[in-house]
């Protein structure tokens, strides 16, 4: 009898509040959609930081004629082979290496035509203004700093050049986005709670008369209360299980089908479904719990009990 009871008081909050509760939903919808984007957007950088740092190189780029007349680093002139043979074997000697392939001149004029065919500039360069290079796979990509600092200043060199610092600003700009999605869900989520003090304040003045009447008949405060935790846990339940439906049909319409970025973008390495599925359970649970801990707060204050 009591539980039908409540239940019964929770359809009449939920339909008496009704346009209250229907942008309470909204906004626990919204800004939970934007918490598990959070959290997916942080695991696809972790995921691409993960296979692209194990594919970027450190490439040394050795003095050509060319360089010589116009570059201070190569002011001692073009690399000689026996600069070369010293390079490879102090390379070969080091504990951070994983292995070193050596790209001649005419090997990066190939590359460089096939990558760049319809510059302007393909027609004019020639192999020996390109540069020869060792390229280098570390075991640790982070380890990048041993190899700049040991092989910068050899007479020979050019530059040392990291890959991996030309992925940073990519990086940094989707922990950029990340941080602004986590900002505007904070933002949703206060908008949020504010619905939900006053859709409970406001349901608990329209019933204040049978409130009053069950404190009478010596009703506890667990039981007063428990309907309007209990319509606010509703509301904010529906808000998760709308969240999840706009994750799971963002990952479907994003990655897999519509825009197809898995088709269009395979060079990336996107998350999976499991990834998606794993923060079901949190964004539910969060729907279900900060309704209800704000409403217990809220009748405190406008409900005597």
């Amino acid at each position: 009898m009591r539980a039908q009871f409540v239940l019964s008081e929770i359809s009449v909050g939920l339909r008496r509040n009704l346009t209250m509760t229907f942008a309470v939903i909204v906004s626990v919808a919204l800004s939970l959609a934007l918490f598990g984007g959070s959290l997916l957007m942080r695991d696809q950088v972790s995921t691409m930081k993960g296979y692209w740092y194990d594919k970027v190189n450190v490439s040394i780029f050795l003095c050509n004629k060319n360089d010589a007349e116009s570059d201070p680093n190569c002011a001692k002139g073009a690399v000689t082979e026996d600069q070369k043979t010293e390079i490879r074997t102090d390379l070969e000697k080091m504990s951070v290496v994983d292995n070193v392939q050596f790209e001649t001149a005419d090997q990066a004029f190939t590359h460089y035509k096939e990558q760049f065919a319809d510059s302007p500039l393909a027609d004019s360069l020639t192999p020996d203004q390109m540069q020869e290079s060792f390229r280098i796979k570390l075991k640790d990509p982070e380890k990048y700093e041993v190899i700049s600092s040991a092989f910068s200043s050899r007479p020979g060199v050019q530059e040392v050049q990291d890959q991996k610092g030309l992925l940073e600003n990519l990086f940094n700009l989707l922990n950029g986005m990340n941080w602004a999605a986590l900002g505007v869900m904070a933002l949703m989520l206060i908008v949020a709670l504010m619905l939900i003090v006053n859709t409970v304040r406001v349901s608990a003045f329209s019933r204040r008369r049978e409130t009053g009447i069950m404190r009478l008949v010596g009703a506890s405060s667990f039981y007063i209360q428990m309907p309007f935790i209990m319509e606010a846990a509703v509301a904010g339940l529906l808000g998760a299980i709308g969240a999840c439906a706009m994750l799971l049909i963002g990952r479907y319409f994003l990655i897999d089908h519509g825009l197809a970025l898995a088709e269009k973008m395979q060079l990336i390495n996107f998350i999976g479904w499991d990834a998606v599925l794993a923060k079901l359970p949190l964004v539910l649970a969060i729907g279900l719990l900060m309704p209800a801990v704000a409403a217990f707060f809220a009748l405190r204050k406008y409900l005597k009990v």
